[in-house]
């Protein structure tokens, strides 16, 4: 079997039995479950939630997005290996983590397989949560032009490229197109305040006020466990993302949880610790990927500019990359992964074969 064979391109195709059209976001596919086996799912495997919770079946895929666009490589390369596998297992180590350290729970209430979750319905919080430990990326690049107001906080002047912040840094943007929020722009990833929340907490699908509170003290906890543990393995964690939503639980008592993926090489940038000492900045996430992308093309703005978007699309869609550009960035994931969990990252043959056996054969999910 060819490396393009074993990669998990196409992810929304799986004969899961579902009676809604499948979800496929730029990595993950997203199957709900019939209300008649998340039910009896609920019941059989005896998971901690609602009993009439619908539950769906998610699963990554080793596609590759950055700059809102999917990429693709010489010889039908069409996805990283290793990577769906590598990024699942970070975050359920995280998760893991989180819960051995009192934290709020996730979205998933099971890991049938290193490329699948089943996972809870939530309602989510309309909000990028965005922590920063150090000032890089988009925010240096604003700073430097001149920019020191971010989301309602205010950074003082003479700070340095990849130096590290006094604080942590809270700051959010929209999650998806938001309307009629006064002061907020009606487009997807825009910055926002404390105060924009504050003032508008049920557009952005707060239950109360309060919660607000509670969100930030979810992101600020869950980048300190992560932060910690990172630095045991001599690396550093710059910044990330969290998504938050509701679920009700098996009394009936609706919470605010941790959904999508934390802490992984897509949702963060990770340094090395001791390339930082030198002065040295070695990327183990995908900021390497995209600072690859940026010096390969020749007009690095149609990737920066959000109004050169189709450009963009056609050149992601027009350009196969060369072959060791996607291996790298395999490299990349997998090394980080191994180093996060402590043991290589289980990869297979044919992942796809794989998932289709265990949902059948242990969950009976498969449609006939």
């Amino acid at each position: 079997m060819s490396l393009a064979d074993q990669v998990l391109a196409v992810n929304d195709d799986l004969p899961i039995r579902t009676n809604h059209p499948v979800h496929s976001g730029k990595v993950r596919s997203v199957y709900w479950l019939t209300e008649e086996d998340s039910q009896r799912l609920i019941q059989e495997k005896g998971y901690d939630i609602a009993p009439t919770s619908p539950l769906a079946i998610m699963v990554i895929s080793d596609r590759i997005s950055a700059f809102d666009c999917v990429w693709h490589a010489e010889g039908g390369l069409n996805g990283v290996p290793g990577k769906g596998a590598a990024l699942n297992a970070i975050s359920n180590h995280w998760f893991e983590l989180f819960k051995q350290n009192g934290l709020a729970d996730s979205h998933i209430v099971d890991i049938p397989h290193p490329f699948v979750w089943i996972v809870q319905q939530a309602k989510p919080v309309k909000v990028e949560a965005i922590c920063r430990q150090y000032i890089t990326g988009s925010m240096w690049r604003a700073y430097e032009k001149g920019e020191r107001l971010f989301c309602g906080i205010e950074l003082p002047d003479g700070l340095q490229k990849d130096s590290r912040l006094d604080d942590i840094l809270i700051t959010p943007s929209t999650k998806g197109i938001l309307r009629g929020i006064p002061g907020v722009p009606e487009a997807d990833d825009v910055n926002i305040t404390r105060h924009d929340l504050d003032a508008n907490y049920q557009a952005f699908n707060f239950t109360q006020a309060s919660d607000i509170d509670v969100y930030e003290t979810l992101l600020k906890q869950g980048f300190h466990v992560i932060s910690e543990a990172l630095a045991n393995i001599d690396q550093l964690f710059v910044d990330t993302k969290f998504e938050f939503g509701y679920v009700t639980d098996a009394q009936g008592v609706e919470k605010l949880i941790y959904m999508d993926e934390v802490g992984t090489p897509d949702s963060s940038r990770i340094w090395d610790g001791q390339a930082y000492t030198r002065g040295e900045i070695i990327e183990n996430s995908k900021e390497g990927f995209r600072q690859f992308l940026l010096n390969y093309f020749p007009d690095p703005d149609i990737l920066l500019n959000k109004e050169r978007m189709k450009e963009r699309e056609a050149l992601a869609r027009d350009n196969a990359l060369p072959h060791d550009a996607l291996m790298d960035i395999s490299r990349t994931y997998t090394g980080i992964a191994e180093k996060i969990i402590g043991k290589p990252v289980p990869l297979s043959t044919n992942p796809k074969q794989e998932i289709i056996d265990i949902l059948d054969k242990q969950y009976q999910l498969i449609a006939r």
